[in-house]
């Protein structure tokens, strides 16, 4: 006989650990699926640092990470662990570029989150490592830090686990099949069966899906991330150096020191695309150069050296934005897509997940998440 779960939840990164941690904590029976290791490197929540921020142009996001931040907290205390710091943040804006310092501004005074508008001048005199020209405007956030990414991970599959949930890693879910109440999951171990499904399957999504009469454009691509070893390591330590992007086109962000001498910095959104059979896991040699050219002027370190880069999926819906909303055809299927900047989010995104499995509805408003125009099963 198939045993019936409440919840089954299908991909174990940041999204779906998360909402198989929510969805146990609730009391539900949950039954999750990873196809790789658990902490595995083929997706995008494994390596250490992850930026945490309110800071967002568009309020929706703003709303949500406050919402995260309580959620960070609790999964702290439920966890024993520490998980997050607090450095600060600075978000930096070109004149003529993409985004506005005043979207940002709009944005947090709707949510009221304390925030600074900055000069170059002010930067300097605070944060004399950067050198900006005059015209650039900056957003300072001072409850923006870090996550430990693959900790925080393991710290929701061990809680998630805690609660009753089965977790099975190496266990690749081949099909689903939505049925009056239920859902069929395939795997090559068997077959399972659950009243609802969230599909935490970023680049493979759709793979599960298409089947289902439901296609997502994505973009997927492999990007990457280089630790620097600076001249002088103190002046990068988290007290004295936020973490920050550099919102153009392209755009770039960075770490301040975290568990080494080093600091971390990328490229987001390089769009070196490939699917993630084509993957290489090397490097690109041109899109370091991109990087390390950007510093040279941003932050001038002669004698800064890359130490190593290391490389990560992104998978990128329309106009990137999030996609957390189940299918109308088959309200019993749920997926969930970060657009390669939701690991802020993660538990509150799992809370809502699993909020959206069990009791029909979410605490946090999520209606801007819906799927994208013209992209539906009915």
């Amino acid at each position: 006989m198939t045993t019936e779960y409440d919840v089954a939840v299908v991909g174990l990164g940041a999204l779906g650990s998360a909402a198989a941690y929510h969805a146990a904590r609730k009391g539900a029976k949950v039954i999750a699926f990873e196809q790789f290791e658990l902490g595995h490197v083929r997706g995008a929540s494994h390596d250490t640092s992850r930026i945490i921020r309110t800071s967002y142009e568009a309020p929706q996001y703003v709303a949500l990470a406050k919402s995260a931040y309580k959620d960070w907290a609790s999964l702290e205390e439920a966890a024993g662990q520490k998980l997050t710091i607090i450095t600060g943040g600075l978000v930096f804006l070109e004149k003529d570029g993409p985004l506005t310092a005043e979207s940002f501004a709009t944005s947090l005074d709707q949510n009221e989150i304390p925030y600074e508008l900055l000069t170059a001048d002010e930067v300097a005199k605070r944060w004399p490592q950067y050198s900006i020209a005059d015209t650039v405007k900056v957003v300072y956030t001072p409850d923006s830090g870090i996550v430990h990414a693959a900790k925080a991970v393991m710290a929701m599959q061990h809680l998630a686990r805690t609660h009753g949930a089965t977790l099975k890693e190496l266990s690749p879910v081949t099909s689903i099949t939505p049925k009056e109440g239920s859902v069929s999951i395939e795997t090559p171990n068997g077959t399972f069966s659950a009243k609802k499904v969230i599909l935490a399957t970023d680049a493979w999504t759709n793979e599960l899906i298409s089947p289902l009469g439901v296609t997502i454009p994505l973009e997927v691509s492999q990007e990457q991330v280089t630790y620097f070893k600076p001249a002088d390591v103190s002046a990068f330590e988290s007290t004295r150096f936020p973490v920050w992007i550099w919102h153009n086109d392209p755009c770039f962000y960075g770490f301040p020191v975290y568990g080494e001498p080093t600091f971390k910095v990328g490229q987001d959104c390089a769009k070196n695309f490939m699917t993630p059979q084509e993957r290489t896991f090397v490097h690109s040699p041109k899109l370091l150069d991109t990087l390390t050219s950007f510093l040279k002027g941003f932050i001038p370190d002669e004698a800064r050296e890359p130490l190593r880069t290391v490389t990560c999926q992104y998978t990128v819906t329309p106009d990137r934005q999030f996609i957390l909303s189940p299918l109308s055809k088959h309200p019993n299927v749920i997926v969930a897509l970060g657009a390669a900047h939701a690991f802020k989010f993660a538990p509150a995104i799992g809370r809502n997940l699993a909020e959206l499995a069990i009791d029909g509805k979410s605490a946090d408003d999520l209606s801007k998440f819906g799927l994208p125009p013209g992209v539906g099963d009915d």
